[in-house]
């Protein structure tokens, strides 16, 4: 009992007992923590990043540069995200046909597994902002009066109020919203590709994108009635001026020339 005190009493018990405890709960862990569970989330991420970097080798590379740093023909990649590729790829506005000033949206050359392997070898070059997940994106529930306000604030200015789309300056232009994805309306406004700003989530959250994708849904939705009649194309204010102007004046001047001429006729008589 004595030797068992003194060796209690040892300067260096404290640190052996320490030891002793850090290994017995490494142990534990080692034995009983999810690794290979982990082990094969890492191999199946290393595999996507492995192929992903085969597919930009051939469709990518010759525009983006062999390791996405850019070239005179395309931008650098480094720190562009899963969620601009998912956008670009997915859309069909890369691989680019052919040079312009701007690049439109054509059907999709990859499958969606093969441009989530891209995404993956994109990503790994750098972080960026990252594919959102269908509760990202779903409009179900939101705000579609909220969606329009934000609409019209942020983005009416280039798309049109109703999302139809109008010309930019150098052959430029916003496209068209009503057949877009929810996915791919939130990676835009994640991203900002080509001319559109962007807009993150500290400027504009999660909730206000899924408010303005309810909004486009809902108007240009095929069982939307336009609550204004005819809506002209959607085309705003200026095409129904244009419409009125021709077509109500020419109405009018019609009718007082006809009028003029019945008078005329029935003075002679």
């Amino acid at each position: 009992m004595k030797k068992l005190s003194a060796r209690r009493r040892h300067p260096l018990a404290a640190l052996v007992v320490l030891l002793f405890a850090l290994a017995v709960t490494g142990g534990l862990y080692a034995a009983f923590a999810p690794a290979d569970k982990a082990q094969a989330d890492d191999t199946a991420q290393s595999l996507a990043i492995e192929e992903g970097k085969k597919l930009y080798s051939v469709g990518c590379a010759s525009c983006h540069g062999t390791g996405g740093q850019g070239t005179p023909d395309g931008p650098s990649l480094v720190g562009v995200g899963s969620a601009a590729v998912d956008f670009q790829v997915g859309t069909g506005r890369m691989p680019a046909q052919q040079p312009g000033a701007q690049v439109p949206k054509k059907p999709e050359v990859y499958t969606q597994a093969e441009i989530d392997q891209l995404s993956a070898y994109i990503s790994s070059l750098g972080a960026g902002p990252v594919t959102p997940t269908k509760e990202q994106y779903d409009p179900q529930g939101a705000d579609i009066a909220e969606g329009g306000e934000l609409f019209r604030t942020n983005c009416a200015q280039c798309h049109n109020f109703a999302g139809k789309g109008g010309a930019l300056t150098g052959g430029k232009y916003a496209p068209e919203l009503d057949d877009v994805q929810p996915k791919h309306i939130y990676e835009a406004m994640l991203t900002g590709p080509q001319q559109m700003p962007s807009f993150p989530d500290t400027v504009l959250g999660e909730k206000e994108k899924k408010d303005i994708i309810a909004y486009l849904h809902t108007v240009n939705s095929k069982d939307s009635a336009s609550p204004g009649g005819f809506e002209l194309g959607g085309l705003g204010p200026v095409s129904e001026g244009l419409f009125g102007w021709i077509f109500g004046m020419g109405v009018m001047i019609v009718a007082a020339i006809w009028v003029a001429a019945r008078t005329a006729k029935a003075k002679k008589s």
